[in-house]
């Protein structure tokens, strides 16, 4: 293993979080916060509690939970487009780095952002409502799983896009709209019948689900479920590295 390649592409990664601060941090944080306040306001006025939990604390598990996806797919995805699209990403395959190296060290960054920026929407959300975690280690868990997930996720993407389009694409149109109908400001037997089948659809939801029993023990489906299909999305996904790489998918094209 190169740990010296790995430190060398995550310390880079991470650099250029830290020289633009308000976009890669504040930004996505504000947005969560406004999320917050609008809903948190606006409909927790009319919905005081869902399932013994005041509106306001119910719905933060679901809105650090968007934030990292979004900003482990959009994190991962650039950093690993924008060597190929300047043609960079030659001098990377040519060194003597393994693409378990190069994996580990874009993906690990991406996690890592995404890991500090749900770390600090959940702290700033302690000071607006009355927040419990009463699974901790498992909460920590899911953070970390979801973010190497879509990390992961991410990096497909942003070799698969051959443009900056279609490299926002799916995080717009697929990833977002699926994470607003995924629970994030709502419980699913909130819905009626129907439509709560329809949502077991959804993969977020499964997400979603896990992560806010983490915090209060309520769950929409059974976490065991959810944890599978996490573990089985990011097998997946590693599957998809693997050919990746074995095939030289437009990385040497």
């Amino acid at each position: 293993m190169n740990v010296y390649a790995i430190r060398a592409i995550y310390k880079f990664e991470m650099a250029r979080t830290w020289r633009t601060p308000l976009q890669s941090i504040l930004s996505p944080v504000l947005s969560t916060a406004l999320y917050f306040v609008v809903f948190g306001g606006a409909i927790g006025s009319r919905i005081a509690e869902v399932e013994g939990v005041a509106y306001g604390a119910f719905i933060v598990p679901g809105l650090i939970l968007m934030a990292m996806l979004t900003q482990s797919i959009s994190n991962a995805s650039f950093a690993i487009y924008f060597p190929r699209f300047i043609g960079t990403i030659y001098e990377i395959l040519s060194a003597p780095i393994s693409p378990l190296e190069i994996v580990i060290g874009y993906v690990g960054a991406a996690a890592t952002k995404s890991i500090l920026i749900g770390l600090i929407i959940l702290a700033t959300a302690a000071f607006f409502v009355p927040l419990r975690i009463e699974h901790p280690v498992w909460m920590l868990a899911f953070l970390v799983l979801i973010a190497f997930t879509f990390s992961l996720f991410g990096f497909v993407i942003g070799i698969w896009a051959d443009n900056f389009e279609k490299l926002q694409m799916i995080p717009m149109l697929v990833v977002a709209p699926l994470t607003f109908l995924g629970g994030t400001f709502y419980s699913i037997n909130m819905l009626p019948g129907i439509w709560q089948t329809v949502s077991l659809f959804n993969p977020i939801v499964y997400l979603v689900s896990a992560f806010r029993w983490s915090f209060y023990s309520l769950a929409d489906v059974d976490v065991v479920i959810s944890a599978l299909l996490a573990l089985a999305f990011l097998g997946l996904c590693l599957a998809l590295v693997w050919w990746i790489f074995r095939t030289g998918y437009r990385l040497k094209t």
